[in-house]
């Protein structure tokens, strides 16, 4: 097994501040599709990052091989609706997690 991080990069750099009702849909899909991988335990963190040169999401992820991960993002039904996001894949060496909190 090993980590991938996920970096979803959106059609464009005002996203999600000028969202439209189509990529709406597609996010709550989205959103759905990935708490069911955390449940499944393949999805690690998954959330969206601010950054000041424009927001993306990512989602690290814990799969077999890097094939694996891209399918994962592949499946994203924000991708399957062809609204111009796509996902950067990258492997992660190692990751130091945090112990379980009760």
């Amino acid at each position: 097994m090993g980590y991938f991080l996920l970096k979803l990069v959106s059609p464009r750099p005002t996203f999600p501040f000028d969202i439209t009702e189509a990529e709406g849909v597609a996010m709550t899909a989205h959103a759905e599709y990935w708490q069911r991988r955390a449940a499944e335990k393949l999805g690690v963190a998954v959330g969206p990052v601010f950054d000041p040169k424009g927001p993306w999401g990512m989602a690290i992820v814990e799969t077999e091989n890097e094939t694996e991960a891209e399918a994962l993002g592949a499946a994203d039904p924000v991708i399957r609706a062809s609204l111009g996001f796509q996902y950067e894949v990258m492997p992660m060496p190692s990751l130091i997690l945090r112990e379980p909190t009760d």
